[in-house]
């Protein structure tokens, strides 16, 4: 599947339809609340990403390659969770958004990597972290979760654990333009592969898993072997500009991040989405002949 890859020319059709939503004439669809995890570890062409390719025949970004993750459940928003690492406020102010929001985004964020992916950003202790997920009672727990059978909160007070909060970092943020009929509002983490976990394809929105350096990943994009959406394409293509997941959580220890809407904008002769302002040089080198 050949994905057209930022920046790309926008048809006429598409053009006079955002209008009308600028203009009033109608109205954006509400969007949802999602996190989204750029899970690394460390490779010799700089971080290794996991990626899932979703299910052709899932109604939204059917048949991507995709970062674990998901719509935030009402459940992420109990405060009973048990919790390590930066407060839910400190999370609200590098987030932009409130206290209540910023707790369930980091709730959801850690529920969906351990239910798409098998990872766990858990531990016994604000300084301790699970070492292994594979056993049957933890496959259990993971299934128990995905079909809201247990609750985030449920599911680590049982095994005793806390979420370990400081094992993510604060990447990005991006809504779904005003046109689209199904839109999110979606804030995206990094966190490193916890030493003794491994990743596991067990996600039922997957057809398949796989860990590919980011910097290849774009290039594959680049090259239409591989299916991305232009902000998983330009958060690749922006992570693969570092030689290590710990660079990168280290410039994400210092990121707060506002929502960014991509709008039309002019291209040529014609239009185009926008983009962060920081990632256009990165797209400009890739397009020099």
């Amino acid at each position: 599947m050949r994905i057209p890859l930022p920046p790309v020319p926008l048809p006429d059709r598409l053009v006079d339809i955002a209008r009308e939503f600028e203009d009033g004439r109608q109205t954006p669809a509400e969007p949802r609340n999602a996190a989204t995890v750029i899970l690394m570890r460390a490779s010799a062409d700089g971080p290794e990403v996991y990626y899932m390719r979703r299910q052709v025949s899932m109604d939204f970004a059917g048949g991507m390659c995709v970062f674990p993750g998901g719509g935030v459940d009402p459940r992420d928003f109990d405060t009973a969770v048990a919790w390590a690492g930066p407060t839910p406020l400190e999370w609200a102010a590098r987030l932009g958004c409130d206290e209540e929001t910023a707790r369930a985004l980091v709730c959801a964020a850690v529920r969906e990597t351990f239910e798409e992916s098998g990872v766990l950003l858990a531990g016994t202790s604000e300084t301790s972290i699970v070492a292994d997920t594979t056993a049957d009672d933890w496959e259990a727990d993971r299934v128990a979760l995905e079909s809201r059978e247990l609750s985030l909160t449920d599911f680590l007070n049982r095994r005793g654990l806390v979420l370990r909060t400081d094992l993510l970092g604060v990447w990005d943020a991006w809504l779904t333009p005003v046109f689209e009929p199904k839109r999110y509002r979606t804030w995206f983490f990094v966190a490193l592969l916890p030493s003794g976990q491994v990743t596991r394809d067990v996600s039922t929105e997957s057809s398949s898993v796989s860990w590919i350096p980011a910097r290849v990943a774009a290039d594959q994009a680049d090259t239409g072997d591989l299916a991305l959406m232009p902000p998983t394409y330009l958060t690749s293509m922006e992570v693969g500009e570092h030689a290590s997941p710990e660079e990168v959580l280290a410039v994400a220890a210092s990121r707060s991040v506002e929502m960014f809407t991509p709008s039309v904008e002019p291209l040529g002769d014609g239009w185009t989405l926008s983009m962060p302002d920081r990632l256009r040089p990165l797209v400009a080198a890739r397009r020099r002949p």
